[in-house]
């Protein structure tokens, strides 16, 4: 038995993830989260900035500190859209080596798709034609997979705080917020290529919160009707009564319209009614890689999320 660790450095949060590993299974022994709102800066300045960057490369400090205590024997440090996009990204990775002694990896969009892909499946074969849609703070990544056909992975610029932020006017958002919302992320969902496909999957805070606004789900499958329905009840309630009523974060619940208005965007692109909202994503993803198959883990990443085990 191995035990992992995995940090993701997200444009809304950064999450920390240990967990044993057992074959294709995981064991969470801890899961922690900062909220440092790195995407505001970024879009604010082109920049993470150094008074960020001191919070973030003390969280990690930390985290590194309590990965350690824990048995860990691996610890990957990612980020995603704000590094993607922060003129000073290769500064706080330096700084964040010089503190922990760990490198980040700068995780491009299709890396960061068979990374999601990969703690959806726990590293078991796809058998399905799936469409998989990670919702972040910054950009969602959207992964065309099958057991057979040529993956396709691409990244869009549509993340739910980033939308918050660019197109909501008010908490609760105004009919006219939403019109332009759901106009926007169609229209940019659009450059997404399609093709056939059985299963879309969403992965991401997000999406895992649309299962607890409205009656409770035992299967872990939304419709588009609910995703609408959510919209409706959004629209009508402060996100500090939808947090409270559903028991959400209330950072979560004032993004949760605009990460609904793209799963509903991609339901509509792709031509399907439900969505499977998955239990595992990007840390999960990262710790099997790195424990699977070590410090190459970058270079197997299309292999170990099509199965290892095939």
């Amino acid at each position: 038995m191995a035990v992992g660790a995995a940090v993701d450095i997200g444009s809304y949060s950064v999450h920390l993830l240990v967990a044993e590993v057992h074959g294709h299974q995981l064991l969470e022994v801890a899961d922690d989260s900062a909220f440092l709102g790195l995407g505001v800066a970024v879009d604010a300045q082109g920049q993470i900035g150094p008074e960020a960057r001191g919070r973030l490369v003390n969280t990690l400090v930390g985290y590194v500190e309590r990965a350690h205590a824990l048995g860990a024997t691996t610890i990957s440090i990612v980020g995603t859209d704000p590094f993607r996009r922060a003129t000073d990204a290769d500064v706080a990775t330096a700084e964040i080596r010089a503190a922990t002694g760990l490198d980040v990896a700068t995780l491009r969009h299709d890396e960061e798709a068979f990374i999601a892909l990969l703690g959806v499946n726990g590293g078991r074969p796809v058998r399905r034609e799936t469409v998989l849609v990670d919702v972040g703070g910054g950009s969602t990544e959207i992964l065309l997979v099958g057991p057979a056909s040529e993956p396709l992975a691409l990244g869009l610029p549509l993340g739910a705080a980033r939308l918050t932020r660019s197109e909501l006017t008010a908490d609760p958002p105004t009919a006219a917020d939403l019109e332009r919302l759901m106009a926007l992320t169609r229209a940019v969902m659009a450059e997404a290529p399609t093709r056939a496909a059985d299963e879309l999957v969403a992965v991401g805070g997000t999406a895992r919160s649309l299962l607890r606004v409205g009656p409770q789900l035992q299967n872990r499958v939304v419709t588009v009707h609910r995703i609408r329905r959510t919209l409706d009840i959004i629209a009508g309630t402060p996100s500090d009564q939808i947090a409270e009523r559903f028991g959400i974060r209330r950072s979560r619940a004032a993004v949760l319209p605009a990460g609904a208005a793209i799963l509903l965007a991609a339901a509509e692109r792709f031509g399907l009614d439900r969505i499977r909202v998955a239990k595992g994503g990007i840390r999960e993803g990262l710790i099997l890689a790195s424990v699977h198959a070590g410090p190459d883990w970058r270079t197997r990443l299309e292999w170990l999320a099509h199965g290892w085990s095939r």
